[in-house]
């Protein structure tokens, strides 16, 4: 099948792109023995950092977030996504605000918001109804019309179920679907009716008990548009990997890095390669108080090829910059 790329480079890209993101899932599935206390690092002993039983006796056991009993990894790695879904009857309100900056020519900005309430059923099942919003400023950028505007853009059903508990297993594992529905393309502004799905596999591991955890996911969507334009359907799909590592300072605060390898597809069950992307970047997560959370990340692409073109950042399809704020209230 050909894609216009050379095979010998894509083929090197998605190797090196798809081997450390690796690195992440080999950390959580390599260990399957039985679960042991963590050794003695160097770190724990220091007199700067005190062990997590002093911050734990005086933070609130706060349901679904970092508390006492433990901490929440959903949201600690930024773009990657943790196991836990949250306890039964829980409910969350969350906000995810996505912008990207900066194409090969020009000014360029987009800003996508995710607007959810999430409801916990059972500790295995929770459900998300959203809308979304969006808003772009995009000026001279080669292959996009000017635009200056923001809108509403569609609204999405989120399901989780969590297959595996991390906390009688060696890993944490839960399934994502999300289908959806949207008006305007996020990232050029221009009117369309989009019908589509996304489904990952979310996993996630402790390496050192209340401190380091590593996620591993798989994301795929599959999308079929029509350009309002000239009255015409087309289906693309997406296959992405992620890695993330973050460690907990204290209860309420959670620093670390992500990775995510994408490839881009024309058809939707990745028929032909169009184009793909590496990014990195720094993640946190905060816990402002018993209620409410911050978390977020800053990702630079670092590699990526789009097809036909000899560069070496994939900026046709893919943005320079991927920034996420997201805030949740929990109740």
């Amino acid at each position: 099948m050909k894609t216009g790329f050379d095979e010998g480079t894509t083929a090197g890209g998605f190797r090196n792109g798809a081997a450390i993101v690796g690195l992440m899932a080999g950390m959580m599935l390599s260990a399957v023995e039985a679960r042991a206390e963590p050794p003695s690092w160097p770190f724990y002993d220091a007199p700067s950092l005190p062990p997590l039983a002093s911050f734990a006796s005086a933070a609130p056991a706060v349901p679904g977030s970092h508390h006492a009993a433990g901490i929440d990894t959903e949201h600690i790695f930024g773009f990657s996504m943790g196991s836990d879904i949250g306890e039964p009857g829980e409910v969350e309100v969350e906000m995810e605000n996505v912008a990207a900056f900066g194409k090969r020519g020009g000014s360029y900005a987009t800003l996508g918001t995710l607007n959810q309430v999430k409801y916990t059923l059972t500790d295995r099942f929770r459900i998300a109804p959203g809308f979304a919003l969006g808003a772009q400023r995009i000026d001279t950028v080669p292959g996009f019309d000017n635009r200056r505007h923001m809108t509403f853009n569609g609204a999405a059903l989120e399901f989780r179920a969590k297959l595996i508990d991390r906390d009688s297993a060696p890993f944490g594992l839960t399934l994502h679907a999300q289908p959806g529905w949207s008006r305007v393309d996020e990232g050029s502004g221009a009117r369309i009716e989009q019908y589509g799905s996304e489904f990952a596999a979310l996993m996630d591991r402790v390496l050192i008990k209340d401190r380091l955890f590593a996620a591993f996911n798989v994301w795929y969507g599959t999308a079929a548009t029509r350009e309002l334009t000239g009255n015409t359907w087309g289906h693309d799909s997406e296959l992405q990997l992620h890695g993330a590592l973050s460690y907990a300072v204290t209860p309420a605060v959670v620093f670390g890095g992500g990775l995510r390898y994408l490839r881009s597809y024309d058809g939707g069950g990745l028929d032909r390669l169009c184009g793909e992307a590496v990014y990195l970047g720094p993640t946190f997560s905060w816990n402002i108080n018993s209620t409410v959370g911050v978390s977020g990340t800053w990702q630079m692409q670092i590699s990526g090829r789009g097809e036909g073109d000899g560069y070496k950042l994939n900026l046709d399809r893919y943005e320079r910059h991927q920034a996420m704020l997201r805030l949740n209230a929990h109740f």
